[in-house]
């Protein structure tokens, strides 16, 4: 059995999706990664699975270079046979089914991870561009060995309203999952509360709003350190510029982190774990956060409130809404109690429901049913990984 997993960054498939590949690999097959090689190839190598290279950017409209890159998954397919084949994201999607499907129909599962400033931008290029992107996702989810895993029901509801994929052929898992016991709970840090907003530095994300409601608080007389950890993704047409966060930190408002690699050290030096972001599949910072044992203040958008249950382990406010975003802040800094009740709830939930190799088996199980009887595994073996 050989799985190709097709995606565009190697560093997405280490941090996201590490687990679901090791247990495919305890399970008896072979994995192959087609991704843009860089600098965390050798790691995914020592772990056992081959990497293929790929040149390919996100943020690129250029027909000739997105026809390249097409051509590259093609010639890959071809020359690799795979049994099955994972994409993951809106362009390993679109060139990896029409490459699938020329291929001899290679039965294919696809996880889009959240539908992004395509159907969050509202712009006239943006508008065209979603138009032809549901027009296309029509056609290559027609196959009956095609699969569409989906990370929120909403984003199902509306793939079934625009009649995108078949319903019995969608499925929603809780994205790629948390390791639960990578992430685990400390008590709160001493001294001034951190705020901390984890994410790409990019306006999607809602870091404008974080940065207005840290204003409001401090217009409000609200003692907090105001955090941003991550950093600009320049491929990314939302990005905001160093240059804008680094002014942002001079007037005093906000202190940025910069991207940060022990993330479970990082999220534990926080009180408050917020995304005021636009748009999700599942944010898996807030799985983190949850599992950290976190209270969190995110938006009633698609996937966010999907992490977060209003009152329960953290509170929802409006998007786009940066005085309800420092209202929400402020109500839980202003209350221990609360914060400390909210983050054993997500905890709890992180345990019952976010575990990582809980969605590795759910998937697993996705791809035994799909080659219909042709790969089996021991479900026990899962437990190992």
């Amino acid at each position: 059995m050989k799985i190709v997993f097709l995606t565009t960054e190697d560093y997405s498939f280490l941090s996201h999706r590490l687990t679901l590949a090791r247990a495919a690999k305890e399970a008896g097959a072979e994995v192959v990664i087609m991704t843009r090689s860089g600098r965390y190839r050798t790691h995914l190598e020592k772990e056992g699975f081959r990497i293929v290279p790929w040149q390919i950017s996100r943020p690129s409209l250029n027909p000739l270079r997105e026809l390249y890159s097409f051509f590259q998954v093609l010639r890959a397919y071809r020359r690799e046979r795979p049994d099955l084949i994972h994409h993951v994201a809106l362009k390993p999607i679109v060139y990896g089914c029409i490459a699938a499907w020329l291929c001899g129909r290679i039965p294919n599962v696809n996880t889009i991870t959240g539908l992004g400033p395509v159907f969050t931008n509202s712009s006239a290029q943006m508008h065209l561009l979603r138009n032809a992107l549901l027009s296309v996702f029509r056609w290559i989810f027609r196959p009956t060995n095609c699969r569409v895993i989906l990370q929120n029901d909403d984003d199902r509801t509306l793939f079934a309203r625009l009649k995108v994929s078949v319903e019995e052929r969608t499925i929603v898992l809780p994205g790629f999952g948390v390791d639960t016991e990578h992430f685990r709970p400390i008590p709160e840090p001493a001294g001034t509360p951190v705020v901390m907003l984890p994410a790409r530095m990019l306006k999607e994300k809602g870091v404008c709003e974080f940065v207005s409601a840290a204003r409001h608080l401090k217009d409000w007389g609200v003692s907090a350190r105001m955090v941003l950890v991550g950093a600009p993704d320049p491929r990314n047409l939302g990005c905001i510029a160093e240059s804008q966060l680094r002014e942002w930190e001079k007037t005093g408002v906000v202190e940025w982190w910069g991207h940060r690699h022990d993330m479970p050290f990082v999220l534990c030096q926080s009180n408050v774990v917020c995304l005021p972001s636009y748009r999700e599949g599942l944010p898996k910072v807030l799985l983190e956060a949850a599992a950290c044992g976190r209270a969190i203040v995110t938006t009633s958008a698609p996937g966010c409130a999907d992490a977060v249950r209003h009152g329960e382990n953290g509170l929802l406010v409006p998007i786009k809404d940066a005085r309800a975003l420092a209202d929400a802040i402020c109500t839980l800094l202003q209350n221990n109690d609360l914060r400390t009740k909210m983050g054993a709830a997500g905890r709890l939930r992180a345990l019952r429901e976010f575990s990582d190799e809980r969605v590795a088996r759910q998937t697993l199980e996705i791809y035994q049913r799909l080659m219909k009887g042709k790969w089996t595994f021991n479900v026990d073996l899962l437990q190992q990984v």
